[in-house]
């Protein structure tokens, strides 16, 4: 049962309980085993032993052929997804998260990078919160990451080379979302590069959503400003846009580019609502870049990195830490676990280091340890 076969016999494991609403904890009393060693099977890192396959094919009511036979049968998986997939036969990534599954649309940018990327599987309805999945194959552990960094896909080959491998997937989103999905389950970690009211990043924010506390790990820095085309090399702050009328891209709300702009706005008693283009939104960094570049605005809020990846002006506003921050729940998994591991990787660090306007001094340094919001008394 090893291998490939292996991992199928896993994955069928952790469905087979999934669909009877056990636990692995609760499975593992039915069956007489370690939770840990339920852990270990649907997770593809060991066989079980036939006394222990025995046990828990018995306990789910299949027979040791069914659960970890060479045939896999067809199976529709409930997952939670991370925004709506659309109709019917829309194609999602589709991970395990803690003891559930979560669906990630790929549709827009997340479809793509210069090319389809393959789906986990086809959208087949939504039953209240989950959507039901037809997976194309049986789901491999993939590490699931939202926020807005351009730099978190190279997370994705230092992963792959890990033995046994895991997959990675990004959700795009601004920083305040990102952590409301940690917050909620949907991912395992949560980048973000907010500033609390004390003006340190990350760490305030980011105790007042996981109330469960976590750990909050550094990844990179840059430096965020005006992305302004080439052209006007006399912009020099947010009160030359307002006086010439530019026209911005801005990010959505919760994204920490709108909050700069906003509080550097607020200094200046601008009210930015009357600036052309302030009520645009667009996805991350790279979209402001590239609409900026493209002349369907002048300047927009965005990191150096992407500004320079586009030939543009940068007016540098602020000196932003970008973390990743991980819910208690995670710590432990396998997923989290492997980032841990390969943000050490030379690879990963001399790749960061070759993009201008990337700081990885504090790459995989532990920042903070966030702990559990003390009850409320009634």
């Amino acid at each position: 049962m090893g291998g490939e076969q292996g991992t199928g016999s896993g994955m069928r494991l952790r469905l087979a309980r999934q669909a009877r609403g056990f636990s692995q904890l609760q499975l593992a009393g039915m069956a007489g085993v370690t939770r840990q060693a339920v852990s270990a099977v649907e997770s593809g890192q060991s066989d079980p032993s036939l006394r222990v396959a025995l046990a828990l094919a018995h306990a789910l009511g299949m027979t040791v052929e069914e659960m970890f036979g060479p045939a896999t049968p067809a199976l529709q998986i409930a997952a939670r997804p991370v925004a709506p997939v659309g109709g019917e036969g829309a194609r999602v990534t589709l991970a395990a998260v803690g003891d559930g599954f979560v669906a990630l649309p790929l549709r827009g940018a997340t479809a793509s990078r210069a090319g389809f990327l393959p789906a986990g599987g086809l959208a087949d309805g939504t039953e209240g919160t989950e959507t039901r999945i037809d997976p194309l194959g049986p789901p491999q552990p993939t590490l699931v990451v939202a926020g807005c960094d351009p730099a978190l896909p190279l997370l994705e080959r230092p992963l792959g080379l890990l033995d046994p491998p895991v997959a990675f997937s990004w959700w795009s989103c601004p920083s305040m979302q990102a952590l409301g999905l940690a917050a909620d389950g949907l991912v395992h970690v949560a980048g973000a590069h907010l500033r609390g009211a004390d003006g340190e990043y990350n760490t305030g924010p980011a105790a007042e959503l996981l109330r469960d506390g976590g750990e909050v790990i550094g990844f990179c820095a840059w430096r965020e400003g005006l992305a302004v085309r080439a052209e006007l090399a006399d912009v020099s702050g947010i009160a030359d846009v307002a006086r010439h009328g530019l026209r911005l891209v801005n990010r959505g709300p919760g994204a920490e580019a709108r909050s700069l702009l906003d509080r550097e706005l607020g200094e200046l008693g601008i009210e930015g609502r009357g600036l052309p283009g302030y009520g645009s939104e667009a996805t991350g960094h790279l979209e402001v870049a590239a609409a900026v570049a493209a002349g369907l605005a002048d300047v927009g809020v965005a990191s150096e990195p992407a500004a320079l990846a586009y030939g543009l002006g940068f007016v540098p506003l602020a000196v932003e830490r970008f973390d990743f921050v991980i819910p208690a729940s995670q710590t432990g998994s396998r997923e989290v676990q492997a980032l841990l591991k390969v943000l050490s990787s030379r690879w990963l660090l001399d790749q960061m280091a070759s993009l201008p306007g990337y700081d990885s001094a504090r790459c995989g340094e532990h920042i903070a340890t966030l702990a559990p919001a003390s009850p409320q008394r009634p």
